[in-house]
């Protein structure tokens, strides 16, 4: 296993480059380590919006299920129709099934 190298960090921008050194130096890390530690901040800060979407969806999704299912949910009397038309059914002679 070959020994670990340093990030090999290139900024066209001089101005760019002595900006986030001043930075690290003020964080008190290493400009590796500055770099690392903002990418990963991004990172989570993106995801972390991602999530937030993502629960206002499902959210809204479940609310829209929700309103459609008191739409067709069956009404009193549809249950009390459905409940006697099942007694029926189970009253009547099993019949065999034809071979």
């Amino acid at each position: 296993m070959s020994p670990t190298k340093a990030m090999n960090l290139r900024f066209p921008d001089p101005e760019q480059r002595a900006a986030i050194e001043a930075a690290a130096r003020q964080e008190g890390v290493s400009l590796q380590e500055y770099i690392l530690s903002a990418a990963y901040a991004r990172a989570t800060a993106m995801e972390e919006r991602f999530l937030d979407a993502f629960r206002v969806s499902i959210s809204r999704s479940g609310d829209a299920f929700a309103e459609q299912a008191g739409a067709v949910s069956p009404g009193a009397e549809q249950r009390a129709s459905e409940l006697e038309a099942r007694k029926d059914l189970e009253e009547q002679p099993k019949r065999g099934h034809a071979a």
